[in-house]
């Protein structure tokens, strides 16, 4: 009886495990894809201008930011899964519809002008292979445009994570650098706090890790995917492990830096994607400096670009009312959405091949962000409390943790406004 027995036991073991493979599948993704849009074209070079001028000193706030960020995107889930609602929903319901068309103005600025920053790290990639902007800009503003109009979320979702993990092509190139072990330990001792120059790029990486618009999307792709509350953790531990990954990312990029260029103490220029290619040349070789960087560059940039747009199209959506299913081909009930998105790159597209003052643009960018992000986390934590049930809200020393990390951040947001403009 024993005997005839194990084979049902066995074929429940594998149904249950293949359920329980099922379910993590259904609720993983919208962490993964936001996190790595977290990392990039923007944040991949504040990572190697740490590295260059502060070496390992900058590895540990890496290390820091990771429960901030989390914490601030597990709220977003909760949210999403729970009220079975968007951020701007959220805010047009609970605070009124002027509120939400604030919210959602600012997101798209916010969008538009990060687009800008991918759409430039686009055309370096490309320059740095001797390929002009012309051929860059609009092939990649095509394919964007085309990947949202297959009538598939998931689809969209899924080349997003392959392209954002090229990536990880810094990884070899941290390795080539040969950082020694000693050195980054010490390095992560020290604080030159007294340093102006160090406070700003600590600010920068700390403005970096939230964006404004990945609050929006990830709230918006969990009630794309149509998740139920039992995916919740899942859902978490896709946030966690996105979490992860791309603050690995940061560290693998500062470690690079600080292994090379930052030994010689030079404080190079690294500005754009040609820079920081050139200036680790001697170190890895020219090939390897232009693909490795190259690589992950153009993945953070692409997966960036389609985050961002949709996190505003969306935003904008549900403010208004617009239909806004990925899942739907473009017909007139969810044109406008559509053409939101379409809009939101070509417009990109056009002021970088325009070649309008980019530098001007980014620093506006920064600022609207800088400020943008106080008003965003403020909503964020005011909906947790308000618009979730009590048993899935914060409490007690959690939340009292939680809102003085939120508190930090939009102080040191706040605080690269000034700086930015050059005050």
């Amino acid at each position: 009886m024993g005997t005839a027995e194990l084979p049902r036991r066995r074929r429940f073991s594998l149904t249950r495990r293949q359920w329980m493979i099922a379910t993590m599948l259904a609720a993983w993704g919208p962490g993964l894809i936001v996190m790595l849009a977290d990392t990039d074209a923007g944040c991949i070079i504040t990572a190697a201008q740490s590295g260059d001028q502060f070496g390992y000193a900058m590895v540990l706030p890496q290390l820091l930011l990771m429960p901030v960020l989390f914490a601030v995107q597990e709220i977003t889930v909760r949210l999403g899964i729970v009220t079975g609602k968007g951020h701007g929903t959220l805010i047009r319901e609970q605070f009124g519809k002027w509120w939400g068309l604030l919210s959602a103005g600012t997101l798209l600025l916010s969008a538009i002008g990060a687009l800008l920053t991918e759409f430039a790290g686009v055309a370096g990639v490309g320059e740095l292979f001797g390929i002009s902007k012309w051929v860059t800009v609009p092939t990649t503003t095509a394919f964007l445009v085309g990947l949202a109009f297959t009538g598939s979320y998931r689809r969209s979702e899924r080349i997003g994570i392959a392209i954002g993990l090229a990536e990880l092509a810094f990884v070899p190139a941290m390795l080539l650098a040969h950082p020694k072990v000693h050195d980054l330990l010490h390095g992560m001792g020290t604080f030159p706090v007294g340093n102006t120059q160090y406070v700003y790029l600590l600010a920068a990486n700390i403005g970096a890790v939230i964006m404004p618009w990945m609050i929006f999307y990830q709230q918006s792709a969990v009630v794309q995917r149509k998740l139920s509350i039992s995916a919740l953790r899942q859902a978490r531990w896709d946030t966690a492990v996105g979490t992860v990954l791309t603050q690995g990312i940061m560290i693998v990029v500062v470690i690079a830096l600080a292994a090379s260029v930052g030994r010689k103490d030079t404080n190079a220029a690294l500005n754009d994607v040609g820079q920081i290619a050139g200036a680790l040349t001697p170190y890895l070789g020219s090939g390897n400096a232009k693909w490795l960087v190259g690589a992950s560059i153009l993945g953070g940039a692409l997966v960036a670009a389609l985050v961002v747009s949709l996190a505003g199209s969306w935003g904008i959506a549900e403010v208004l009312g617009w239909k806004h299913s990925l899942d739907e081909r473009i017909s007139r009930r969810n044109a406008k959405f559509y053409v939101t998105y379409a809009l939101s790159h070509i417009i990109g597209a056009v002021l970088v091949l325009a070649s309008f003052n980019l530098v001007s643009l980014a620093v506006d960018c920064e600022v609207m962000n800088a400020l943008l992000l106080p008003v965003v986390l403020g909503f964020l934590l005011a909906l947790e409390a308000k618009a979730l049930p009590t048993e899935h809200r914060m409490r007690g020393a959690y939340r009292v943790i939680i809102t003085a990390l939120c508190v930090i951040v939009m102080g040191f947001g706040l605080y690269m406004v000034p700086n930015t403009l050059g005050f």
